[in-house]
């Protein structure tokens, strides 16, 4: 007989072949796939290795959060021969079909879709020939449903069904509060599994981190596995099916997603390096310059002096909208041109599709490009997108430490932004020219504390956000009093841009759409080659189109992006695209709902009826071209 094992030990092992029966659907995968995924590189194998082990946890928990709760459930009905077939059959159920049967179902349906099988093949499964479907791709894949067969008797006979349990300590209360114990423990792994890790930084991981691996988004594929995508992508997928408001030829006319370079460029800044600050959080209504009838009776007039003398000297957009709410719409918006919409375009499996977006064609053009973020590495799906847009080096929390030590943590979300930002600096002036770098700040979120040497020296302001927001102001101030005579900044395209609004409103027109969308946005050129204001409706999605269109000029080939170079498509709309419970587009002197169904055309200054134009139309063929593009996973010109 074997001998008496313990039920933690004997859950650890079953668990450890779920991790080994997933290594080897992969290696199928691959093989079925090898031509569409390429051959990745050697020195990528520890990165592919870690990222899969990150996906494989989230699926293995997926799969068996059931089986190890009644595993380890502190009752001694689970050293009876019933409990112990019970969890026999959920395990070898739920690992038979989620593990193996959805893995090797993927290495086949992967080469139709170029996608992991996600939630929205749920709603083509309710079709009447989904049955007959199923039994014919079995059929034709044989060999697959052999390896299937033999996987499952592989976790049947691993389980070790006949391996006796350990007996249950006499002492009552090491038996119970032992358990209840081990049980919270593994309560707390499973969890921070399925986040991705224990800090508060990391949220639930989507399919787009696994571009955090590799840079070749075809390979994201291959670290991605099921369950996760499955139950990661339910209840963001349905909403997203191609509309069919006009056919393929007239959606295009009336709005084409390819650009062509300009010709002749109204500015010329070829060659110039880019850096782009996404800030945390900047309402228009933290500027004075941007808003002064907002502090028309305040003491205070705003919380961004040196941001706003910036604007004074730089190109200014006074009506600069974000097109979502939330940071990790922002970040699509601004370095890929890409809306979000229903889903946030970053959650979509659809967003490993085929892309160049601002950073690889700039990478392309001969540019060094980095990414820096005070927070933990790989937190906030952050670095993740950023090596999916064409990224090469990221900065985080931990290369900062390593330079400068672990003093400057604020205890919440990463580096204090003003010596996180000295820290760019110093890094900006090691990167080979030109770069393209983008920053993104955090210490303007909640709880909205600033460093405790500048408590008494900041305004406490007229919302919890202000004092941190004038910190991030001084900090941006000291970033340019200590870098202004560098060579490389005088060099230098800075954009300035807000991630979203914030949600601490200030000024009553801010808690109501528009204002709720309306952001800091501007740009700066050391030797004052950029000056001026804007009056007209900007977006998020209009600064990649308007960077190329800066720095690359003619020498840029045609790309794919929904916004407009701001200085050179005029004949393109000026307006602003977001969505709540229905689209909007935001122009000057109207706003555009649509609800799928119905377009209304209101005044923007009271809401007020407007008969329509043909705008409404050019708004329902960029939807349609949205959803296309995504149906496709394609977002290349075309």
């Amino acid at each position: 007989m074997p001998r008496p094992r313990h039920p933690f030990v004997m859950l650890a092992w079953r668990i450890v072949l779920v991790y080994v029966t997933l290594a080897l659907c992969r290696t199928v995968f691959y093989f079925y796939n090898a031509t569409a995924l390429g051959t990745p590189v050697h020195t990528d194998w520890g990165s592919l290795l870690v990222g899969a082990l990150k996906f494989d946890t989230v699926s293995v928990i997926y799969a068996n959060g059931l089986f190890i709760l009644l595993s380890l459930v502190p009752l001694h009905l689970r050293e009876k021969g019933v409990y112990r077939n019970l969890l026999f059959g959920i395990y070898l159920f739920f690992n038979s079909v989620l593990i193996v049967g959805l893995n090797l179902a993927d290495a086949v349906y992967f080469s139709y879709t170029q996608k992991r099988i996600t939630a929205d093949e749920l709603f083509f499964a309710e079709n009447d020939n989904t049955l007959p479907l199923i039994g014919k791709f079995m059929f034709e894949n044989l060999g697959i449903v052999v390896v299937g067969v033999a996987l499952v008797l592989g976790l049947a006979l691993g389980y070790r069904r006949r391996t006796p349990v350990s007996p249950s300590p006499r002492n009552p209360w090491i038996y119970y509060l032992g358990g209840l114990c081990l049980l919270a423990l593994t309560g707390g792994l499973c969890v921070a599994g399925v986040r991705g890790g224990f800090t508060r930084m990391t949220r639930p991981i989507t399919l787009s981190n696994a571009a955090l691996y590799t840079s070749d988004n075809a390979q994201a594929n291959l670290i991605l596995s099921n369950p996760f995508c499955l139950l990661r992508t339910v209840g963001s997928s349905s909403g997203n099916r191609v509309p069919h408001y006009f056919d393929d030829a007239e959606a295009l006319r009336l709005f084409n997603p390819t650009h062509q370079p300009v010709d002749s460029a109204a500015v010329d800044l070829s060659g110039r390096n880019v850096v782009i600050f996404i800030m945390e959080s900047m309402s228009a209504d933290h500027s004075f310059h941007l808003m002064p009838e907002a502090y028309a009776d305040r003491p205070i007039k705003g919380f961004t002096p040196f941001l706003d003398s910036l604007m004074r000297n730089g190109y200014c957009f006074r009506q600069m909208y974000a097109n979502g709410t939330r940071s990790i719409q922002a970040m699509p918006s601004v370095l890929g041109s890409m809306p979000s919409f229903k889903t946030p375009f970053v959650l979509m499996p659809q967003s490993l599709g085929a892309s160049r977006q601002l950073p690889a064609i700039l990478r392309d053009m001969g540019y060094t490009t980095a990414f820096f973020c005070g927070s933990d590495r790989g937190s906030m799906g952050f670095d993740a997108y950023a090596r999916s847009a064409g990224i090469d080096r990221l900065f985080s929390r931990q290369d900062y430490e390593t330079a400068h030590g672990n003093d400057d943590f604020d205890g919440y979300w990463g580096i204090w932004d003003e010596p996180f930002l000295q820290y760019a600096g110093e890094e900006f002036g090691a990167l080979p020219e030109p770069f393209f770098a983008t920053l993104f700040t955090i210490s303007s979120h909640h709880p909205f504390y600033v460093p405790e040497t500048y408590a008494d020296s900041l305004p406490e302001g007229y919302t919890r956000i202000h004092k941190s927001v004038a910190y991030d102001d001084q900090a941006f101030r000291r970033f340019f009093q200590r870098f202004h005579t560098a060579d490389w900044f005088q060099r230098t395209l800075f954009v300035f841009v807000a991630d979203h609004v914030s949600s601490e409103k200030f000024a009553p027109e801010s808690r109501l759409y528009p204002g709720n969308y309306h952001i800091i946005g501007f740009l700066y050129t050391p030797d004052g080659t950029l000056q001026g204001e804007s009056n007209d409706v900007v977006q998020q999605l209009d600064i990649m189109p308007t960077v190329l269109g800066l720095v690359g000029g003619a020498s840029t080939s045609p790309y794919f992006a929904f916004g407009r170079d701001l200085f050179n498509e005029p004949e393109r709309p000026s307006w602003s695209l977001s969505y709540d419970d229905r689209f909007h587009a935001l122009l000057q002197d109207r706003i555009l709902h649509f609800d799928e169904e119905t377009l209304t055309t209101t005044r923007r200054d009271d809401g007020t009826p407007l008969v329509a134009d043909t705008l409404g139309d050019r708004f329902k063929a960029l939807i349609q071209q949205y959803y296309k593009h995504i149906a496709a996973q394609n977002y290349l010109p075309e």
